[in-house]
């Protein structure tokens, strides 16, 4: 069988964890033994019961099916605990428990004072470059969910889910807030400076990047552009997101100033203004013939 592209890729944030509540459980607890808090579990299964509609409602295939990957934290994990509840049995290819797409690593115990300044240096510094002392920087955990695509990739190219392509697949990773941006940065060849205005996630809230008619992958699809600019997407990120929900699958799009218009900002519009004189190098005051 051939490979078989999902409809949907889902990324999800883990619920409300003691993390999130009090900073100071960091400091007695390992990162990845954090557990979710009461509410994180009841956010985690009404996230399970709006997933549920959005794999399975109207226009879906009857005999759709859902393959998880999960990061091996305790709270992403008890998140698809609550959210699989929602599922039957035969509806679940299965689930993968995925340690590239962790959270990012801030370091071992966190004291919080000590966080807090090592914080405020990262907001001087540039979220994406910053390395936590111990831990990793942003641009650490883009590396390893780079390798995650290519295990994704793999995934389909293969059809190792064995899938009937006749019937919808969905893919939903159950990770983290900051491994997520990164996802959707690397997915749609967002560069750093966008990368840098992104707004979190909210504890189990998702994000749908469905197939558009023409085989590309976009936010568009299945999210208004109200919910866009509320993530901190630029018109233009968001203009692109539009384009993808009708382009031709492999298709690019001229019109994204961070593929060219970002780095040149000078060019001639065809080879008949090649003649054109420019500046010698070294020589200001002097012009040439560009050839």
């Amino acid at each position: 069988m051939k490979g078989v592209l999902p409809k949907r890729i889902i990324l999800m944030r883990h619920g409300e964890s003691q993390g999130n509540r009090d900073m100071a459980a960091y400091t007695t607890t390992p990162d990845h033994s954090i557990h979710l808090t009461a509410q994180g579990v009841a956010q985690a299964r009404q996230a399970g019961v709006h997933l549920r509609r959005v794999i399975g409602g109207d226009g879906c295939s009857p005999d759709w099916r859902v393959q998880f990957y999960v990061s091996p934290y305790a709270r992403t994990r008890s998140t698809l605990r609550e959210v699989g509840r929602c599922f039957s049995k035969k509806r679940i290819i299965g689930v993968r428990e995925e340690s590239r797409i962790r959270e990012q690593d801030f370091g071992n115990f966190q004291v919080e004072e000590r966080m807090t300044v090592i914080k405020e240096a990262r907001e001087r510094f540039g979220r994406f470059f910053y390395r936590f002392p111990e831990g990793e920087s942003a641009a650490d955990v883009f590396d390893r969910v780079s390798s995650f695509f290519e295990s994704l990739w793999r995934d389909i190219d293969m059809n190792r889910l064995r899938h009937d392509p006749s019937n919808d697949l969905n893919f939903v990773i159950v990770s983290h807030g900051l491994t997520s941006r990164i996802f959707l940065m690397k997915w749609f060849k967002w560069t750093v400076e966008q990368f840098e205005v992104l707004n979190n996630f909210g504890n189990c809230e998702f994000r749908v990047m469905e197939l558009g008619s023409g085989g590309e992958y976009s936010l568009a699809v299945h999210h208004t552009e109200e919910e866009m600019l509320e993530w901190g997407l630029s018109p233009e990120m968001i203009a692109d997101q539009k384009w993808r929900a009708t382009a031709c699958r492999g298709d690019w799009n001229d019109q994204c100033p961070w593929y060219l218009g970002e780095f040149f900002d000078h060019l001639t519009d065809s080879d008949d203004d090649d003649d054109a004189p420019v500046e010698n190098e070294g020589d200001p005051n002097s012009l040439s013939v560009c050839t």
